[in-house]
């Protein structure tokens, strides 16, 4: 399974995030791939992620792991993403990458995910840009607005690859205060309208809750991997 941190995009944020978790997965008998990226600039410093950069890294990494099963004999046909916040976005965004166009940041996947964990992540990127989430961080991610680069959103929001056709579990707290639930569940009904197997779990708890090993939102998320490994498939 992939773990991909969140910190809104930003490079002030690093897979030191995703360790804990990463840690208590593999003590639980998962093999791990804690996903770093290049990550857009902080307070208008210029980056080396943000878009395309961002999203190829994500492409790059999980594609990876087709090499590295064959080297330690793991099953690159099972594996799912556990993104939280801005990592929810990418994990979810890396699910739907079969559907991008030829030529685009993601398109061809070596390693199509069977379904990913979203933890109060921003599932909907237009609306995130028109709520100014963190200072600006969706446009500090896209170099540009919505109004400025449509076509750069139709690739990079998940609610805009709507169908998938993989199951999404979103989970997420209404006491969030730094990504708002309403993301995960436009997403998730957008989903479902489009006739995708997703589904919303409301958890409690802070921003942090379902990244803290010992809560039982972290719990939640852990067994949906579980489930999803167990249950799931690719070609």
């Amino acid at each position: 399974m992939v773990v991909i941190h969140g910190g809104y995009w930003r490079d002030r944020y690093t897979a030191d995030l995703g360790e804990p978790l990463a840690l208590d997965l593999a003590a639980h008998g998962f093999v791990v791939w804690n996903l770093e990226y290049r990550r857009a600039g902080t307070d208008g410093a210029e980056g080396a992620g943000g878009w395309p950069a961002t999203f190829e890294d994500i492409a790059a990494g999980i594609d990876a792991l087709r090499d590295i099963a064959q080297e330690y004999g793991l099953n690159p046909s099972k594996v799912v993403a556990l993104g939280h916040s801005a990592g929810g976005h990418l994990a979810v965004w890396a699910a739907g990458r079969p559907k991008l166009r030829e030529g685009t940041p993601g398109a061809n996947p070596r390693v199509p995910l069977t379904g990913a964990v979203s933890q109060a992540g921003i599932l909907d990127l237009t609306t995130a840009w028109q709520l100014g989430l963190s200072s600006g961080a969706v446009e500090n991610l896209m170099g540009s607005t919505p109004l400025e680069r449509a076509d750069r959103y139709l690739i990079a929001d998940p609610v805009a690859q709507l169908p998938i056709g993989v199951p999404i579990h979103a989970v997420h707290s209404r006491e969030d205060d730094a990504a708002p639930f309403s993301l995960s569940e436009t997403y998730v009904a957008a989903a479902a309208a489009a006739g995708d197997p997703a589904t919303l779990h409301e958890t409690s708890g802070d921003h942090f809750a379902v990244i803290t090993p010992g809560t039982a939102a972290y719990g939640m998320c852990r067994q949906l991997v579980e489930d999803m490994l167990r249950t799931t498939t690719t070609a």
